[in-house]
């Protein structure tokens, strides 16, 4: 039956499997965790590897095989002699029926041995795999709920929760049309972060990218960031309208005119997006747009027909007028033909005078060899050239950083006879570098950092 306790050549098939599985135990410890869950090897099992010896520690430990024995035993030998209940009583009802007479004894109930421990039921945890380590409805409703600071367990679904969290601290907390808004009012860049809960790529960039310092102060000086889902109402209007299909993405977009300016897919990485926002410090969306050539408007001839006729009429001399005006022009263009020539030779030669002459090689220090060693004396640098082209290489930290400059003009053209300078992009005060600085690569705080190259 199912409910009948295992046989003894059952317990030792049992604690055989269990020793199986638990390698390294101790028959006892095996025996111990089945009594505690009725001889089930499943959930002794599962109580092993989920508590462990903790558990052992927390129950009482279970009678002896003797000492069950002899108590079984001697329930049965009381209740065997003992009378009925009803025949002690003189129930005559039980009477009529026959029962509680000496020849017909009722033989007793079987003996259960059940084992308790514990103030309660104790249930084996089972995962679920159909719950993910993040609640995103609850997440939609409020972001209290990844705020583990505080409010913190040792739960490993919350401390996983916790690594993946979006950067609330980062986002603009409202719909679409009022981050445009809040960014054009703002004169900053709108950087939107669509993503998908079935791509692992968007949980790489909340703990990697935006969870990264150097970017989150970017961010925080330069631009507005919104993030949504893509399957929510906000992220499908965006999604049609900027016809995005591969996620997660990243757009960078104007806000005055919502055009994208630059845009991401999958997983970017925090140097990558660092290197890429760099030529939007420089100005705001306002800025660029007064920097745009503006297009002139088209005249359009309003003439009536009535006008035409009366144009006709005077036809006659306008013509006339036009072809004495061309004959004295070209009379004068004769007179100042030489003066101009001479002008113009003049001018240029001044020219010449003022211009850098590209001829003459610039005099910069010799390059040592790239070191080598502990990263506490090397200081690496990459450096953005004009053509967009990335170099870095690692230099001492007490070099003087007019090494950047014997480095990069190889790299170039005309970089050896053409002056030029290096910006720092820091937010909110980019820093110049000038060759007459005898500053070190420590005291310009260029450890690890990347700088543009910009011509004089």
């Amino acid at each position: 039956m199912a409910g009948d306790p295992p046989t003894a050549a059952e317990k030792e098939a049992l604690v055989s499997s269990f020793l199986e599985i638990a390698a390294g135990q101790t028959p006892e410890t095996a025996t111990q965790f089945l009594q505690m869950t009725s001889w089930h090897l499943e959930e002794a099992l599962q109580l092993f590897y989920i508590d462990g010896e903790s558990a052992l520690a927390a129950r009482p430990p279970a009678p002896s095989a003797a000492a069950a024995v002899a108590a079984a035993a001697g329930v049965e030998e009381a209740l065997r002699f003992a009378p009925p209940p009803a025949a002690a009583l003189g129930d005559p009802m039980m009477h009529g029926l026959g029962v509680g007479e000496d020849d017909d004894v009722r033989a007793p109930l079987p003996v259960r041995r059940e084992t308790l421990y514990g103030d309660g039921p104790v249930s084996v945890l089972r995962p679920n795999t159909t719950v993910a380590f993040r609640n995103f409805e609850q997440e939609a409703r409020q972001s209290a709920v990844w705020d583990s600071d505080q409010n913190a367990t040792s739960s490993s679904r919350d401390n996983l929760a916790s690594l993946y969290r979006p950067p609330f601290s980062l986002m603009f907390n409202g719909p679409f049309d009022k981050a445009k808004l809040e960014a054009s009012c703002l004169d900053k860049w709108l950087l939107i972060n669509l993503q998908s809960t079935d791509e692992f790529s968007s949980h790489m960039l909340n703990r990697d990218t935006w969870g990264n310092e150097a970017v989150a102060q970017l961010i925080r000086s330069n631009f507005i960031f919104w993030q949504v889902y893509h399957d929510s109402s906000e992220g499908r209007k965006v999604c049609t309208y900027y016809n995005l299909v591969s996620m997660p993405a990243i757009l960078l977009l104007d806000p005055i005119t919502g055009q994208k300016m630059r845009g991401w897919n999958g997983m970017v990485h925090p140097d990558r997006l660092l290197e890429d926002l760099l030529p939007y410090l420089d100005k705001g969306p306002k800025e660029h747009h007064a920097a745009q050539p503006q297009k002139r408007p088209r005249n359009v001839d309003q003439e009536t027909p009535m006008g035409k006729q009366g144009k006709t009429a005077v036809e006659d001399e306008d013509e006339e007028l036009a072809r004495a005006v061309a004959a004295s022009l070209e009379e004068s263009k004769e007179v100042t033909e030489g003066s101009d020539a001479t002008d113009d030779m003049a001018e240029a030669e001044a020219e010449e005078e003022n211009e850098p002459s590209l001829n003459i090689k610039l005099d910069y220090p010799p390059l040592p060899e790239e070191p080598t060693g502990s990263r506490d004396l090397l200081c690496r640098v990459a450096i953005r050239l004009p053509n967009n082209q990335r170099i870095q290489r690692n230099f001492l930290q007490t070099d003087p950083i007019k090494l950047l400059w014997s480095f990069c003009a190889p790299q170039v053209e005309d970089g050896e006879k053409r002056p030029f300078h290096f910006v720092q992009p820091i937010p909110g005060a980019p820093m110049k570098l000038e060759f007459t600085s005898d500053a070190t690569f420590k005291e310009a705080g260029l450890a690890n950092s990347m700088i543009i190259l910009l011509w004089d």
